[in-house]
């Protein structure tokens, strides 16, 4: 277990010994915590075997593009 620093601007650094340097990652937001999931290869690839859903990449896209969407607005307002 690593105990990290979160700065002002909301970013931390993975410890070297971890070993995820260089590599990508999924991260899944679940209320107050988050899990990081480093993949090998393609995203997409690597997700279709767990990670099953009935929408299509369009739809998909759609939602993601919602949802950042009302992010930044909200994050917008918040500064005002």
């Amino acid at each position: 277990m690593s105990v990290v620093e979160i700065d002002d601007r909301g970013r931390f650094t993975i410890p070297k010994e971890i070993g995820l340097r260089g590599r990508r990652a999924v991260i899944l937001s679940s209320g107050s915590f988050f899990v990081v999931i480093p993949l090998q290869g393609d995203p997409y690839d690597y997700a279709k075997g767990w990670l099953k859903t009935g929408k299509s990449v369009r739809d998909l896209k759609d939602l993601s593009d919602a949802a950042a969407s009302d992010d930044a607005y909200t994050r917008a307002n918040r500064r005002k």
